[in-house]
């Protein structure tokens, strides 16, 4: 049997990311099992659900029973990042071992650091923050599996994310603010390029890349549109919200005050200074191996500020047309 045929194991399946990966197999075609810690996620009929902590190894080799493809989708809380992610790279990893499955992870681009253009795959890994030398050890470690024949792995990686269920930097500080008027806070430069990744195209990716035999054991950058301007990107989003534009550039000082009282400043202030240099992927190697989607921005914004409206898990239908 191949292996797009078997059992296709969303681990992580309760966030933005591990949810629209659901609703793309599902789209396929595929048989699908979500896994997350509660054994509690709104999903499409037919799909198997099981509780699983996916840190516990021995649980992860239970519930990958029968894989053709794992896909990890954890992200713990940004405070949990350095106690919980090696565990949940390692726990993952032996699911999909034990199943001769192949393994993909999901990952951004914060390993890369300082950039002056589009990053590619095969720039050095230079990360000038903990968490991206966090992630570039993650990554080495997902591929050393590969290379050492335990697990046929391949990564995905996506610039910032928005759409339907995504908590992003673009969700609460550009797409809340918008729908009722307020004003967006934006901790970069407005005239800095910016390629966010709408989640049902990353979704879409990472499902070409558990399917390509030609993606496994290496990174590939899952393609956007065009780069706009961070300050395009603020103006499209208040237009469609039917709103005037409204926006604070916020310092790195002041980044550092607010976290005092708002946790996710406190632990993302050291990646602010993706937002003050180009922030975009050259996806062209990806497509010289699989198909692509690619959301123009107008309709990625438009769902989103709709499923924001309605902050209702039934209009998550929505990133599965």
């Amino acid at each position: 049997m191949d292996d797009a045929d078997k059992v296709h194991v969303v681990v992580g399946a309760s966030g933005g990311t591990g949810r629209a990966l659901v609703h793309e197999l599902v789209r396929r075609g595929r048989r699908v099992r979500a896994i997350n810690r509660s054994g509690h996620v709104n999903v499409p009929a037919g799909v198997e659900v099981i509780a699983a902590d996916a840190a516990d190894a021995a649980r992860m080799q239970e519930a990958c029973k029968d894989a053709g493809v794992v896909y990890n989708a954890v992200n713990p809380p940004f405070h949990r990042w350095r106690e919980d992610f090696p565990a949940v790279v390692d726990g993952v990893l032996a699911g999909a071992r034990s199943a001769d499955a192949r393994m993909v992870f999901v990952d951004d681009t914060w390993m890369y650091g300082r950039v002056d253009g589009p990053m590619t795959e095969d720039m050095p890994y230079r990360p000038v923050s903990d968490k991206g030398v966090l992630r570039a050890w993650l990554a080495e470690r997902v591929l050393a599996a590969h290379a050492r024949g335990q697990v046929r792995t391949v990564i995905g990686r996506a610039t910032e994310l928005y759409g339907p269920g995504v908590e992003s930097l673009l969700a609460g500080n550009i797409f809340k603010p918008a729908l009722r008027g307020r004003r967006a806070l934006w901790i970069g430069a407005l005239d800095q390029a910016l390629g966010p990744t709408y989640i049902a195209d990353f979704a879409f990716g990472l499902a070409e890349l558990g399917e390509r035999e030609a993606a496994v054991g290496s990174a590939w950058h899952v393609p956007t549109p065009q780069p706009v301007t961070a300050g395009r990107f603020i103006q499209l989003v208040f237009a469609h919200a039917e709103h005037p534009v409204k926006v604070t550039r916020l310092s790195q000082s002041s980044v550092r005050a607010l976290g005092v009282f708002w946790p996710v400043a406190r632990e993302g202030a050291e990646m602010l200074y993706q937002f003050r240099q180009p922030h975009s992927v050259d996806a062209s190697r990806y497509r010289t191996i699989a198909q692509e989607r690619i959301t123009p921005y107008d309709e990625g914004i438009s769902v989103t500020l709709s499923w924001y409206r309605h902050e209702s898990d039934n209009s998550f239908a929505a990133i599965g047309r």
